[in-house]
């Protein structure tokens, strides 16, 4: 019987020898490569889209701006429309990531959670001018987009659903008289409200001005769970 020779063993071992071996890895590679061609490209529009605004965001931009030809655009997304449904995919992702995160770390208590989420709202790793840019540009779009409304609505309407939740336990626990869902209702509103005064730069708003403002509407709505002279002030 032939002996096995060291060397070719080695090989073999090491995979050299064996093109399943080296295939998964490549595989991998490709795959990783992929996802982060992909995500440089949305990035790139959403800097486009600060930038420029919907109409004017092409995909000659953010090939630019994404350092990429034009044909990498081209073989990720085959058109402007794609590259965008996949960009507001991913910062509806991104966000619903980082409010889910923060009512894990706020634990059970309903005040504690909705805090959280009001917090979470004005941390700059959502909430900075070049993501609201890209925010409100797909925003003035949606009323003619399909595509775009139900997307969107079906996050909102699941991020909607946990305000009111919490503002049902707390009327709960502490007797007030409000309106659930038009007290839920207003507590987003106002979110919304102040992203788009913090887009637009209106009477000086900051992150800091804007979470004391969500602070204080906290208070006086649920005065019991968020007494004003205990409030946290500091943003995330």
């Amino acid at each position: 019987m032939e002996a096995a020779h060291p060397m070719k063993t080695a090989a073999v071992e090491e995979g050299l020898e064996n093109p399943a071996a080296k295939a998964e890895p490549e595989r991998r590679g490709r795959k990783a490569s992929k996802e982060v061609r992909r995500l440089q490209l949305i990035e790139a529009t959403i800097d486009s889209l600060a930038k420029r605004g919907y109409s004017d965001t092409t995909m000659a931009d953010v090939a630019d701006g994404a350092g990429l030809s034009r044909g990498i655009v081209n073989f990720h997304f085959e058109s402007k429309e794609k590259l965008l449904i996949a960009t507001l995919q991913h910062m509806y992702d991104e966000y619903g990531a980082h409010w889910r995160a923060a009512l894990t770390k706020a634990g059970d208590d309903p005040a504690r959670r909705l805090k959280a989420l009001v917090t979470a709202d004005f941390d700059r790793a959502v909430c900075n001018k070049r993501k609201l840019a890209a925010w409100c540009a797909f925003w003035g779009e949606a009323k003619s987009r399909p595509t775009y409304q139900a997307l969107s609505g079906a996050r909102d309407q699941t991020y909607q659903g946990i305000i009111v939740e919490l503002c049902a336990s707390l009327k709960q626990r502490a007797g007030y008289g409000y309106d659930v869902e038009a007290t839920a209702l207003a507590l987003s509103a106002l979110l919304e409200g102040l992203w788009l005064r913090l887009m637009i730069g209106a009477e000086g708003v900051t992150r800091e001005t804007a979470l004391t403002s969500a602070y204080d509407f906290l208070a006086s709505v649920f005065p019991d769970h968020y007494p004003r002279e205990a409030a946290d002030r500091k943003t995330a």
